[in-house]
């Protein structure tokens, strides 16, 4: 049963998508900005739809849901609160299709450059938190 949304204005769902120790980074043109693969729910769509379909469209990767992270909390670039909910990821079809155009470039990282690349904080604590799960640096 899917869990119902907080009071948030904004929801958003994503993924810390992991394979063979790296990390799948995305570059956002429109906000000149490193950042995991991430989008808001579409009505009446599922936390867990919305990862997997967000993450599909960002990376071209088609991925299953793993453990759930932390949620992340903040306010975004129009001052609306935002609630965005996370999972780690595995690739189980990287043949899939180009990412969207409102990604320019995927990068698979190591962990510790992708920690150093991501351009916000509870981005590079989710990678942490990912690879605590599934062991990993």
């Amino acid at each position: 049963m899917p869990t119902p949304r907080p009071r948030a204005e904004v929801h958003a769902a994503g993924g810390v998508v992991v394979r063979d120790g790296h990390i799948a980074v995305v570059h956002r043109p429109r906000y000149d900005d490193w950042s995991l693969p991430k989008g808001k729910l579409d009505p009446g769509e599922t936390f867990e739809d919305a990862a997997v379909r967000e993450v599909r469209e960002e990376t071209g990767l088609e991925c299953r849901l793993g453990e759930e992270l932390p949620a992340v909390d903040y306010r975004d670039r129009r001052g609306r609160s935002k609630h965005v909910r996370f999972w780690r990821m595995e690739v189980v079809d990287d043949t899939a299709r180009a990412p969207d155009r409102e990604v320019d470039e995927l990068r698979w990282m190591d962990p510790d450059t992708a920690r150093a690349a991501l351009t916000y904080p509870h981005d590079r604590e989710l990678v942490t938190r990912a690879l605590a799960l599934g062991g990993g640096h």
